[in-house]
């Protein structure tokens, strides 16, 4: 959501290195790679243990509205440490990182404002986690943040083959609410109980969506949080309207392992 600052790389990669250390016998890969939606040219970031089962669930990873950053690559890591294969896509195309948010807000602005084109370049992302010798194409699962949980749930109203869709303070809105019957998998959504930018009158039409496209939804609000409370460096006022809240982030992500727990009973099968 807002511009990662050079001081807080450290404290942001913690978390994950703390993760990681106490996975018995896991040998964390990452790289940086190149995949195409037509001639356009995009980098991603793959992230997979080597412990565990052959094939394991792949987890597309979409980011904010500053693109893959290194809070992007971050979430990818922790998604790794739990034992799936996650890939942050690159929505903008490689070499479009906004400097700030004026940049960021036109960027995503233009992407949101052209829907079926979003959707393709979430698909060829997509496409391209299903088709890693890692991953079981038959257990994707998108995940997204902000601008990120906007282009999951399109990608879902897609009719991808997710068998489910995590979003953390994502935008809700769709300007094709009847594409939610096309939904295949469960839908978790997990926002700010004072988020100013997802006002109550998207939460009730999403909830209404969902509703009448038959989706297995949950959505789970937290009081005293605003938009990006998982995104340490979005400061802590707020008044601002974006903001890191420790105990939503904690909560959230514990929602989402309990949810995958359901989803994925024996882990990896």
């Amino acid at each position: 959501m807002l511009n990662t600052q050079t001081f807080r790389i450290a404290a942001l990669l913690s978390p994950t290195l703390a993760l990681l250390s106490g996975t018995a016998h896991a040998k964390l890969h990452n790289e940086t790679v190149e995949y195409k939606d037509g001639d356009v040219v995009l980098e991603g970031y793959l992230a997979y243990d080597d412990a565990g089962p052959t094939k394991k669930p792949g987890f597309l990873v979409v980011h904010d509205w500053m693109g893959v950053s290194a809070e992007t690559k971050r979430r990818a890591d922790m998604l790794a440490g739990l034992g799936y294969v996650a890939f942050a896509a690159d929505v903008y195309g490689k070499g479009v990182r906004p400097v700030d948010m004026k940049a960021a807000a036109a960027e995503s602005g233009k992407w949101k404002g052209q829907r079926p084109e979003l959707r393709k370049r979430a698909r060829a992302a997509l496409d391209f986690l299903a088709a890693n010798k890692h991953v079981d194409p038959a257990r994707l699962v998108a995940v997204g943040y902000c601008f990120g949980g906007t282009v999951a749930l399109e990608t879902a109203r897609s009719g991808a083959p997710l068998v489910a869709t995590i979003v953390f303070h994502a935008g809700l809105d769709t300007p094709t609410p009847g594409d939610a019957k096309a939904i295949k998998g469960k839908v978790l959504a997990l926002q700010g109980g004072d988020d100013p930018f997802v006002p109550a009158a998207q939460v009730q039409a999403f909830e209404k969506e969902m509703r009448e496209g038959g989706v297995d939804w949950q959505l789970v609000s937290y009081g005293g949080a605003v938009h990006a409370f998982t995104i340490a460096n979005a400061g802590t006022d707020n008044s601002k309207g974006a903001a890191y809240n420790e105990k939503a982030d904690r909560r959230s992500w514990e929602a989402m392992k309990t949810f995958l727990a359901e989803l994925f009973p024996k882990k990896h099968g």
